[in-house]
């Protein structure tokens, strides 16, 4: 039987490739930590290995795979930045990839699109407290909004044909531009959309494609989708341009991630948590009776005055 040593792999990995690899031929080596010049002795005598995206492959790796006679590393992954593919060549080693389901991810990009601009997170979150109040922020239709897909290849084709079927007006920008969507500047379409959604492949040139100045550009109050890669999209840049609490954040994670936390809501967590007092609290305790009324009574129990007020999800002022 070939042998094939699996690097990085999860549980529900594992338990799929020793129920199909018999069936293949194929005796796998499986271990959960990612491929390192430390480990590369369980490839000994196999020329194929597959690794996980999450960790990057250092180079003593891939030299000590190429050592231990491995020829070919393919990846569970669409990208394969974390692979020096250079250097593996130098070593002897070719490099593949795999290929999602366009539509699949058409799909995903679709339904994040139509939570954003209909605010359906905040929707939820007060639903799941039983808040079933109007939400300050309205949902947009989008059919009155223009649409911007950055990267026109297998899925981002398909976002367009879905898009399409929605009314909205859809800007397409690629370096080969290749759909029916209008093509223009990556700049002019950045300006113009009130929805952006980014499908280009993570290289030298597209790293932090959208950067401080090209968020700068932007309408205020636009949505970026990024169902790519991570670093297409400049994090740091993005939340110091949209959000002025992030430029005064102290650098502690903590902090950092209740910042990330609150975003999306648009929750202002000072605004929940003033003292007591004020028109705010006294607008705030008929909800809080209301909302625990009917669950003190579906349990048989007495409404305790001393509950805490809920979290009603109103936007910060």
């Amino acid at each position: 039987m070939t042998g094939i040593t699996i690097y990085g792999c999860d549980g529900d990995e594992a338990a799929l490739f020793r129920a199909l690899a018999p069936g293949f031929g194929v005796a796998p080596t499986i271990t959960a930590a990612p491929a390192s010049a430390q480990n590369a002795g369980l490839a000994a005598g196999n020329r194929c290995v597959s690794i996980g995206h999450k960790a990057r492959i250092p180079n003593a790796a891939l030299q000590a795979l190429g050592r231990a006679g491995v020829r070919h590393i393919s990846t569970r992954s669409i990208g394969y930045d974390h692979i020096d593919l250079s250097y593996a060549g130098r070593v002897g080693i070719s490099v593949g990839n795999v290929t999602y389901s366009p539509d699949s991810v058409a799909d995903y990009t679709l339904m994040l699109t139509l939570m954003a601009v209909r605010g359906a997170k905040s929707m939820v979150r007060r639903t799941d407290a039983h808040d079933y109040r109007l939400g300050e922020v309205r949902g947009r239709e989008l059919r009155d909004l223009s649409v911007g897909v950055v990267g026109t290849g297998r899925i981002g084709a398909a976002v367009v044909d879905r898009l399409q079927g929605f009314g909205c007006r859809v800007l397409a920008n690629d370096r080969r531009p290749k759909t029916a969507a209008g093509w223009v500047p990556l700049d002019q379409l950045l300006r113009e959309s009130d929805v952006v959604t980014l499908h280009t492949p993570l290289d030298a040139n597209t790293h932090h494609l959208l950067d401080r100045a090209r968020i700068g550009r932007m309408r205020q109050g636009a949505v970026v989708v990024n169902t790519g890669r991570g670093a297409l999209l400049d994090t740091e840049a993005l939340l110091a341009e949209r959000c002025p609490r992030w430029r005064g954040a102290r650098r502690a994670r903590g902090r950092r991630r209740d910042l990330l936390r609150g975003l999306p809501g648009k929750a202002d967590r000072e605004h929940l948590a003033r003292p007591a007092g004020g028109d705010a609290e006294r607008d705030r305790q008929p909800a809080h009776r209301l909302l625990h009324r009917p669950l003190a009574q579906r349990h048989g129990r007495k409404l305790d005055p001393q509950l805490p007020a809920v979290r009603t999800g109103r936007a910060a002022p």
